[in-house]
């Protein structure tokens, strides 16, 4: 039996419930990340005793699919465009804001599918999106694709802004700090490749990175959609 299928035991004197048990979870893990949340650390900044939390909570781990699940509510769109590539696009994008909220959800992103009415949400979403345009083994296929391209880019973004955060230091500041020891390597003549990138590559920011990956693997989607039935 899921959490989300176990009932919940009557209130007792400090009133408790999993929304108040998850809202006080989502914000120790927005304040400290995710090696902040314990039921004990929970249950103190609900002022009640950590075992009240047992009855509603068995473990971590699913107190952890239940902050997911939370957080997921913002992913889900309000209307669904008609486009699938547009359906796509806007679903991806609002993941990354939700883990630019919420850098921690980074590290529970592409593990099992999600269970709650939220994740639950998200998947119809995303594969309604593509329901029609091909059969049901190449829409898998395709929305996997796309679920691998956000969840890697946005664990990338989430890794540097918490390095950032680590050192003090800007992407640029680190560019600036490391940039003697680069031209040095580079002057060996043994990275030609790797020397035009960094003297010709434009920099750009985060989120153009972003769209501009994902809407190449859109691309890629929407060949392998064109191509007639093997």
């Amino acid at each position: 039996m899921t959490v989300w299928d176990r009932p919940e035991p009557p209130t007792r004197p400090v009133p408790l419930d999993r929304e108040r048990i998850v809202a006080a979870a989502v914000a120790l893990a927005d304040e400290g990340g995710l090696e902040a949340v314990s039921l004990r650390k929970v249950a103190a900044r609900l002022d009640a005793g950590p075992m009240r939390l047992y009855g509603y909570i068995s473990t971590k781990d699913e107190l952890f699919d239940l902050m997911v699940d939370a957080v997921q509510a913002e992913i889900v769109p309000e209307e669904q465009p008609a486009d699938w590539r547009k359906a796509l696009r806007e679903l991806a994008h609002r993941t990354r804001a939700a883990a630019l909220r919420h850098p921690w959800l980074a590290d529970l992103l592409g593990g099992r599918p999600a269970l709650g009415p939220n994740g639950l949400a998200v998947a119809e979403a995303t594969l309604s999106a593509l329901d029609g345009l091909a059969d049901i083994d190449t829409v898998m296929r395709a929305v996997e694709t796309v679920s691998a391209y956000v969840t890697g880019a946005i664990r990338r973004e989430i890794a540097n802004l918490r390095a950032e955060q680590a050192t003090g230091l800007s992407k640029h500041d680190w560019q600036r700090a490391n940039g003697p020891h680069v031209t040095r390597m580079l002057a060996t003549g043994r990275f030609p490749a790797l020397s035009k990138a960094v003297h010709d590559g434009a920099d750009v920011d985060a989120e153009t990175t972003f769209t501009t990956g994902l809407d190449w693997v859109l691309d890629a989607v929407a060949a392998k959609l064109a191509q007639p039935p093997a």
